[in-house]
């Protein structure tokens, strides 16, 4: 698990040959990013967090993590801006990203979805819900390159 602090994921080898998957976990709310977390991990899945959009957007072009959970509403940078940026650049074009979000009337929704989104999910979730959405994206997106 990575949170800004410890060894930075690239020293540890090419990014294209990791052992697990990675997720990137974004959100303000830190007990949201520590439950997600925990559940993550008993699946098997490496996790890296954020709670901010300008260091989810860094980190999200630095480890190209396999799929990310974006939430909406953060600070410094919101995630539908961050959701653009990342399809904008080649490094991020092709992760799949899963928004997460109080907003939950159809025009944010479609927001998220044109903003590159691949998935958009309402709080409150239902856990295995979400490690199941996750677990599907992340098998689909197996054979691509992030």
């Amino acid at each position: 698990m990575l949170d800004g602090a410890g060894p930075d994921r690239t020293d540890r080898g090419q990014l294209a040959q990791r052992e697990r998957d990675l997720v990137l976990v974004a959100d303000d709310d830190r007990d949201i990013v520590r439950f997600l977390e925990v559940n993550l991990v008993i699946e098997g899945i490496e996790v890296v967090t954020a709670h901010d959009g300008r260091d989810a957007l860094a980190k999200a072009l630095e480890l190209r993590p396999n799929l990310i959970l974006l939430d909406v509403m953060m600070p410094g940078m919101d995630g539908y801006e961050v959701c653009a940026k990342l399809r904008a650049d080649p490094r991020g074009a092709n992760i799949p990203v899963i928004m997460l979000t109080a907003k939950s009337l159809q025009n944010d929704r479609a927001v998220g979805l044109n903003a590159g989104a691949d998935d958009y999910v309402t709080k409150p979730f239902e856990p295995l819900e979400l490690v199941a959405r996750v677990a599907d994206t992340l098998r689909r997106n197996a054979g691509r390159d992030g």
